[in-house]
């Protein structure tokens, strides 16, 4: 591989340090576990983005971290995540997206698989999208027989088309990926997919929820995402005292 090689992030060693912290930051929010993945284009308008080898999340480190591009091809002989191609070909059609996350986050889940959306009904998530978040159909692609992974140019390409412009696209009965104009603003946009998941299914044991408006919505996450910095900070002194901790 010759492009790969040849990228160069304005400045790699910082970069790599954020993708670590974001690993372990959703490990310990509860987005991921042993499984899922994030990853972060190499800078603005590369070809290029970092993701770990094939690892769990909260055992990567910065020497994990590989160079893919757009085609999921890394240098060098580690294995690879298998669904790598879900962040190259959403890095692809969306040049305004820095960050990825795939997820498989227990509340989110069962909005996959029934007709309730999920829609926001609390200000810190009002970057889903207020009528319904959409939904991939991997059956429509791969047929009723596959694994529901995305293994293949072909299926990124079909699910990052599912997401088109929004912030999260939902995945039958497997997970979600969340984008974002940052690593920091897709960090936070994927650990409140999962609260705002979680209080949905609470609110549905009570009544019928009222949803935020179309404009509630927007004007939250104008006001409170952009305030992600301050989330990050929290997180990252959590998982860096934990780090320190256990040495």
């Amino acid at each position: 591989m010759t492009d790969t090689d040849s990228a160069i992030d304005p400045d790699p060693t910082e970069l790599r340090e954020q993708l670590v912290a974001a690993n372990h930051i959703l490990v310990r929010q509860g987005v991921l576990d042993a499984f899922g993945h994030v990853s972060a284009r190499t800078a603005a308008g590369a070809d290029t983005f970092l993701l770990s080898r094939n690892l769990a999340p909260g055992s990567v480190t910065a020497d994990d971290l590989l160079v893919h591009d757009l085609d999921g091809r890394a240098s060098g002989d580690r294995p690879l995540y298998l669904e790598r191609f879900i962040h190259a070909e959403i890095y692809r059609r969306r040049p305004d997206v820095m960050a990825v996350v795939h997820s498989h986050s227990p509340s989110v889940i069962p909005f996959s698989l029934c007709a309730t959306p999920l829609r926001p009904v609390i200000h810190m998530a009002g970057f889903l999208a207020s009528e319904r978040t959409p939904v991939y159909e991997i059956s429509d692609y791969a047929g009723d027989a596959s694994d529901l992974l995305i293994t293949s140019a072909g299926l990124g390409a079909s699910l990052a088309i599912t997401l088109a412009g929004d912030s999260v696209a939902l995945m039958r009965g497997h997970g979600s990926v969340t984008a974002g104009s940052s690593l920091r603003e897709s960090v936070y946009r994927a650990v409140y997919t999962e609260v705002n998941a979680r209080i949905q299914l609470e609110a549905h044991s009570l009544g019928n929820p009222r949803y935020l408006s179309a404009g509630e919505a927007k004007s939250s996450d104008e006001t409170v995402g952009g305030q992600a910095d301050r989330a990050w900070n929290v997180w990252r002194d959590q998982v860096t005292q934990e780090r320190n901790q256990s040495k």
